[in-house]
């Protein structure tokens, strides 16, 4: 056996082994769960193996097993955190960003962990292998990734099929994103073609032209052809909640662009923002082309979440993503106007535990301000 192949059945052993210990409800005292707690066996073990392994390798890894419903986190609730949006039912304002899952493999398994809600995809109308491999970099000293994943994805007629039967017990969205031998004259009616495939499913559905590794996917941020894809889904189902999501890499009058046909075609919010071409923030530069994504991307994330909520109507839903660590990060997000959070990269570098972590101290600082629910957060002054 190779030894690459040693470090995944490893890392599998520890995972199945120790992790049901640490968030399943054993057979031991408080006093043994305590201890096993302050262990840290994410930090201490796991992580370590982990971040040995390839990137996507260890995705893959992660993936199966969270599949088998064996990991899980210990559940944190606060009627301070519960809120009704596009109506649907949100326990906590914390959800897991597209990316992760891709295909919707663990879509029943994810309310496992604390979360919110999840994000699927991106998925496109065609399936397709994404960009060559290596495509996925850590850094690290950063807490920061860099991805040219190039929408890799079963497609949509799979990921639906795969959906069929399936109830989660948590609200989720779909991410769509164009294929990439689509001409870009003909994306209106790709993403109208994913979209009759999944309207069956789904929370909300996210139109996605903002990643930077497909070609020419940005220009649809642009006035004339996000308005032919929106107007072709809504024609597919007009009461279906929408999303656009947007690059931190737009300057704010382009910005402003899309928050006007926002509102002119209805659209049910905003998610800001997806990776940046940017290295700003970075300790070094590693010189790979991609998306980078993590704590660097904050400052100007959450720039561009008080842009969106000082320009646009109340009733606009927005989410906030980019940086995202901890629960701070979470209050400071939701203080400048979010509604909804998501998480990626803080997940990967936090582990299993961060998510009630997160909301245990978004919960305590709310308790601690006097502020009794996320609206009234929304409202207060930093």
């Amino acid at each position: 056996m190779a030894p690459r192949d040693c470090g995944s059945v490893t890392v599998f052993v520890v995972y199945l082994i120790a992790m049901p210990l640490l968030y399943v409800p054993p057979l031991f005292g408080a006093r043994w769960r305590n201890v096993l707690r302050r262990m840290s066996l994410y930090e201490s073990i796991a992580k370590p193996l982990f971040f040995r392994m390839d990137p996507e390798d260890a995705h893959e890894r992660v993936m199966r097993l969270i599949r088998t419903g064996l990991l899980r986190a210990p559940e944190f609730k606060s009627p301070r955190l519960e809120q009704t949006l596009f109506g649907v039912q949100f326990a906590n304002p914390l959800g897991l960003a597209a990316g992760f899952d891709k295909n919707a493999v663990a879509l029943a398994q994810w309310s496992n962990f604390g979360f919110g809600f999840v994000e699927i995809g991106t998925v496109t109308m065609l399936a397709q292998p994404g960009n060559p491999r290596p495509r996925l970099f850590r850094l690290p000293e950063d807490h920061a990734l860099i991805n040219r994943m190039g929408f890799n994805n079963d497609g949509a007629e799979t990921v639906a099929a795969r959906m069929q039967g399936l109830k989660p017990t948590i609200p989720f969205g779909i991410n769509l994103g164009k294929s990439k031998v689509t001409p870009l004259e003909e994306a209106a009616a790709d993403y109208e073609g994913s979209f009759k495939l999944l309207n069956g499913f789904g929370d909300y559905f996210v139109i996605n032209v903002s990643s930077p590794n497909t070609p020419g996917l940005r220009e649809l941020q642009d006035r004339g052809p996000l308005e032919e894809i929106i107007a072709k889904m809504k024609a597919v189902n007009a009461a279906r909640p929408l999303f656009v999501k947007v690059a931190p890499d737009l300057e704010f009058a382009a910005l402003d662009e899309v928050i006007k046909l926002a509102h002119d075609s209805g659209l049910t919010g905003i998610i800001a923002t997806n990776t940046t071409l940017s290295r700003a923030g970075l300790s070094h530069d590693p010189g790979e082309a991609g998306g980078l994504s993590g704590a660097p991307l904050k400052s100007r994330a959450l720039e561009f979440m008080r842009h969106l909520a000082g320009s646009c109507e109340p009733n606009m839903v927005l989410i906030g993503v980019g940086g995202i660590e901890s629960g701070d990060d979470l209050y400071d997000r939701i203080q400048a106007g979010a509604h909804l959070c998501q998480l990626y990269t803080g997940w990967i570098y936090g582990g299993p535990h961060l998510i009630p972590k997160a909301l245990t101290r978004l919960d305590e600082r709310m308790r601690q301000a006097g502020i009794d629910d996320l609206k009234a957060l929304r409202k207060a002054q930093p």
